[in-house]
């Protein structure tokens, strides 16, 4: 599975994933890396959010699908510069308008995917 655990799931709700790799910001100066997977009509999206969601899962779900159908990411601390950011990241996401989603029947706000392009989402 890769580092930050995108997957989809027919039932909503967040949760926390078994103990396993994680990436928290290094201590010592390394920073974090990713890979993202974008081009043609694929593009990537970030999601910011605070502390208090580290290690929580953040989902999406395409507009006008099945909204129990989501894919969802794990929000991790990620250093970036000389600061520590709390994101989700979508590496790999179809171009298109989703839904984020706050909890598990609250959306958040909605975003356009753009293939070729990182997308960012700030979510309160």
């Amino acid at each position: 599975m890769p580092p930050d655990h995108d997957h989809e799931h027919s039932s909503a709700g967040a949760h926390r994933h078994p103990p396993g790799p994680r990436h928290a910001a290094p201590e010592d100066g390394r920073s974090d890396t990713l890979v993202l997977d974008i081009g043609g009509d694929i593009g990537a999206l970030s999601i910011t959010t605070g502390a208090d969601r580290n290690e929580l899962e953040i989902e999406i779900s395409p507009v006008g699908a099945d909204p129990k159908i989501r894919t969802h990411n794990v929000v991790h601390a990620r250093q970036v510069g000389s600061a520590v950011v709390y994101a989700a990241v979508f590496p790999s996401v179809k171009a298109g308008d989703y839904t984020v989603w706050h909890d598990e029947s609250t959306p958040a706000g909605r975003v356009t995917i753009l293939g070729g392009h990182v997308t960012e989402y700030r979510l309160s």
